[in-house]
């Protein structure tokens, strides 16, 4: 069996498929090739900054306008460059995880950043 029917979830081996959907027996996880296949292009997808090219972790980017920190009366001024982030699933629309000089860690909406 090749490594694509695999078990997404647990990498098991022995998954077998049942009508549309594969099972995995180990750990009961249920998948179409349909939405693998879904999944893998919004992966490819990505991050992306305000001008459209795609961030990966590591990057250093410049924040494009001024950015008030919640709970602070701090603000992240427009230009500011931030190195080595990192990308995080935010549910709320934050999906950069960084370190600003001065400020501290915080998270970031990559709608407000360009790639440096």
């Amino acid at each position: 069996m090749d490594a694509a029917m695999n078990c997404p979830k647990c990498n098991s081996e022995h998954a077998y498929q049942d009508g549309v959907l594969w099972v995995c027996p180990e750990c009961a996880h249920e998948w179409s090739t349909d939405a693998a296949a879904a999944a893998e292009s919004a992966q490819e997808a990505g991050v992306r900054d305000a001008h459209g090219n795609p961030l990966t972790d590591g990057d250093s980017v410049i924040v494009i306008k001024d950015l008030k920190v919640k709970g602070s009366s701090s603000v992240v001024k427009g230009g500011t460059k931030v190195r080595n982030i990192r990308l995080t699933e935010g549910s709320d629309g934050h999906n950069i995880a960084c370190k600003i000089d001065g400020i501290g860690a915080m998270n970031l909406k990559s709608e407000f950043v360009k790639k440096a």
